[in-house]
């Protein structure tokens, strides 16, 4: 944690600047960082942190734990060993039940201000695993909606992704009703290719058709100890040199295909998250 450098924790969550000052803070004192996602809270902030990061040379990383949970490193291995074959089509489908009701979000109730909701805060890790597992996005077409009234963001939200590697996939998302079984997972995820289906389910447990081929280690940390596993890459990399997976300015693409979602929504189209950088 930064605290030398006058800057308030109720800042991170009030001003639009405090995330790129304190990433500037850690490159000012030498310091290698993890920034919280989704990196920052618009565009023009996350474009001023890759600039800071890139003329510096800084080692700064996001911290986007869900492409660690264990159950999506070993469907990646399934899809690169070709489990499936040629990969074709995906769907996540995101559930949790704290979104309606006169207290909404009890285990973070400062969700009900936020004028961006869904999409911002949970729906861009699944934009990100949709990257580690099938390559950069080519286009996103999304739909949003909010159905409870004392919130100020959307609720629910269904994007359609295409990868420039040809295939196509869906995040089906609302804060409604929980996943059947409850999981860490937050809901099922389905992986099909011209030779067959892989499906996660909100446990963890993986399925190829309709055969059991792997489970998550019982009682592991949060969501599988993903947040270790973010947390030892970072090291990792730190002490070999290595590229971090996601750098800023390969996190950068998920961003701007988060703001593609956003930007869809507002105008109906579908857009290409490349024509929202800077030519």
């Amino acid at each position: 944690m930064l605290d030398d450098g006058g800057i308030d924790v109720f800042d991170i969550a009030t001003r639009p600047d405090t995330h790129r000052e304190l990433v500037e803070l850690a490159i000012e004192k030498g310091i290698p960082a993890i920034v919280q996602k989704a990196l920052a809270p618009d565009l023009a902030q996350a474009l001023a942190i890759h600039q800071a990061v890139a003329e510096s040379g800084a080692r700064v990383m996001v911290h986007e734990n869900w492409r660690w949970q264990p159950w999506y490193r070993y469907i990646k291995q399934q899809i690169e060993a070709g489990a499936v074959g040629s990969s074709t089509t995906y769907l996540f489908e995101v559930r949790q039940a704290d979104g309606l009701g006169p207290t909404p979000y009890p285990k973070q109730p400062y969700f009900s201000e936020m004028p961006r909701l869904l999409i911002f805060e949970t729906l861009v890790h699944h934009i990100d695993t949709a990257r580690f597992l099938y390559g950069d996005i080519e286009s996103v077409f999304a739909t949003a909606s909010r159905r409870n009234p004392l919130i100020r963001g959307e609720d629910a939200a269904i994007l359609v992704l295409r990868h420039q590697s040809g295939v196509t996939g869906v995040i089906d998302a609302n804060r409604y009703i929980n996943p059947e079984p409850p999981g860490p997972a937050m809901g099922d995820a389905t992986f099909e290719g011209e030779m067959g289906r892989l499906h996660v389910n909100a446990t963890g447990a993986v399925s190829f058709g309709a055969d059991s081929i792997w489970r998550p280690e019982p009682e592991t940390g949060y969501k599988g100890d993903s947040v270790y596993g973010t947390q030892q890459h970072f090291l990792q990399c730190l002490a070999t040199g290595a590229e971090f997976e996601t750098g800023v300015g390969e996190y950068l693409k998920t961003f701007v295909a988060m703001e593609a979602a956003y930007q869809s929504v507002r105008d109906g189209t579908s857009v290409r998250p490349a024509d929202l950088l800077p030519q």
